[in-house]
C-alpha cells in the first residue's frame, strides 16, 4: 500500500513534523548557525556516527579550527589526531583535502549551494542537501537512514533500501514533500527519526504521523524499511611486534598505502589469513628477523586476539613486546608516540598498557 497525499495533506505531514521538532529537538551547536563551514563540519562527523560520540569531535574541531582557512593550513597529522577515536579517517583525509579546495579554489568562501558543494571530496548528495538547506534554506530535500524509515513506515514503501536505485525512489518522495520551510523540514524529518521512529519498538502511541501511517495501520513498523542485503564482515588477523630499544624507546611505522588506516601510524605489524595458535605464533616469532637479528628479549603482552569491531571487517589483534640492545636515534619516546594519530584500538592498548612509564 502506498499512501498518495494532496497538497493539503503534504502541507499537513510537514507542519505537524515541524512543529513536533520545535519542541522535541535536541539542543546542538550546528543548530544556532547558519555557517556553511560549521554545517558541514558537524555533518562529517556525524556520518555513520551517533550525535553522542561526535559532538565532542565537533567542538574540538572547530576551537582548534575556527574557519576554513585554519583547518586548510593545519597539517595533516593534527587533523587526523583530532579524529583520533571517531573512525572511518577517510572522512578526515576528505575534510581537510575540501578545505584546501575551498580556500584555494573558492577565496576561502564555504559552498551554500548544493551544485557547488557536491563537488567537494567526500561530500556526496546528502551531505550537500544538508548544508545548503541548513545554511541558505536552499530547497532540496535530504534523505538519510532516518528518513528512509520515516518515509517508508508512513507511506508503506516496501522497496529494498539495500539496493541502490531505491535511494532515486525516496529522494523523489522527499523532494515532493519539502515546503519552503527546507531547513526546518530537513532538520525536523531526521530529528523524527532519530528521538521518535526509532528502528527498533517505537512509541507510536504518541506519534503525531500515527493515524495516517500506513506501517501502523498494517503492523508492518518493524518491517520497515526493508533491507535484505547484509553487511559482509571481514575478518583479519594482525600480530603487532612492538619494538623498543635499550633505553625504552618506540620504533614506528608509517601506515601510508591505501586503507582504513592510512596516515596513522603503528608498530611493525604482519597479517596472517587466519588465526595462528600460541605455537605456531610462537614458531614465526623465532624466525623473524629484528633489525639485522640482533639480540631481544621478549614478553608477549596478549597471548589471545583482541577483537576490534568495525563495520565491514572485525580485526583480530595480537601483540608482543620486543626490546632490542642497543638504542636506536630513529626510536622515540612515550610522550612523543602519544602526540601522533593512531587507530584508536592501538591508542587505547599504549595507554591501558605504557601510559604509567610518563
Amino acid at each position: 500500500m502506498l499512501l498518495l497525499l494532496s497538497q493539503t495533506n503534504k502541507t499537513m505531514f510537514s507542519n505537524l513534523l515541524i512543529n513536533w521538532y520545535l519542541q522535541n529537538k535536541r539542543d546542538l551547536p550546528w543548530r544556532k548557525t547558519k555557517d556553511a563551514y560549521k554545517i558541514w563540519l558537524s555533518e562529517i562527523i556525524l556520518q555513520q556516527t551517533r550525535v553522542a560520540q561526535g559532538l565532542p569531535f565537533y567542538i574540538s574541531f572547530v576551537n582548534a579550527f575556527p574557519t576554513v582557512q585554519e583547518l586548510a593550513n593545519a597539517p595533516e597529522e593534527k587533523v587526523l589526531k583530532l579524529w583520533q577515536g571517531l573512525g572511518y579517517y577517510s572522512r578526515a583525509r576528505n575534510l581537510h583535502a575540501a578545505a584546501k579546495y575551498v580556500v584555494e579554489n573558492c577565496n576561502g568562501v564555504f559552498p551554500t549551494t548544493y551544485k557547488d558543494l557536491i563537488g567537494l571530496k567526500g561530500v556526496g548528495e546528502y551531505t550537500a542537501a544538508a548544508v545548503a538547506s541548513f545554511s541558505s534554506n536552499e530547497k532540496v530535500a535530504v534523505v538519510d537512514g532516518n528518513v528512509f524509515r520515516v518515509l517508508a513506515r508512513f507511506f508503506g514503501i516496501e522497496s529494498d533500501i539495500s539496493i541502490g536505485t531505491t535511494k532515486k525512489e525516496f529522494q523523489q518522495k522527499a523532494n515532493s514533500l519539502i515546503p519552503t520551510k527546507a531547513a526546518d523540514f530537513n532538520q525536523a524529518i531526521m530529528e523524527f527519526g532519530a528521538l521518535q521512529c526509532v528502528p527498533k519498538s517505537p512509541n507510536c502511541s504518541i506519534c503525531p504521523l500515527q493515524i495516517n501511517c500506513v506501517a501502523y495501520a498494517t503492523g508492518k513498523v518493524d518491517l520497515l524499511p526493508v533491507k535484505t542485503k547484509k553487511t559482509k564482515v571481514t575478518n583479519r588477523f594482525l600480530h603487532y611486534i612492538i619494538v623498543k630499544d635499550k633505553v625504552g624507546n618506540f620504533i614506528l611505522n608509517k601506515r601510508e598505502t591505501k586503507g582504513i588506516w592510512q596516515n596513522l601510524y603503528e608498530f611493525t605489524v604482519f597479517e596472517t589469513e587466519k588465526a595462528m595458535t600460541e605455537s605456531e605464533f610462537e614458531n614465526w616469532f623465532n624466525n623473524y628477523t629484528f633489525l639485522d637479528n640482533q639480540p631481544v628479549e621478549k614478553r608477549i603482552l596478549y597471548s589471545d586476539y583482541l577483537v576490534h569491531k568495525l563495520s565491514h571487517q572485525a580485526l583480530h589483534i595480537r601483540f608482543v613486546e620486543v626490546r632490542l640492545n642497543t638504542t636506536l636515534n630513529h626510536a622515540i619516546s612515550l610522550e612523543q608516540l602519544l602526540k601522533l594519530p593512531f587507530p584508536i584500538v592501538l591508542f587505547n592498548f599504549i595507554e591501558r598498557v605504557y601510559n604509567h612509564i610518563k
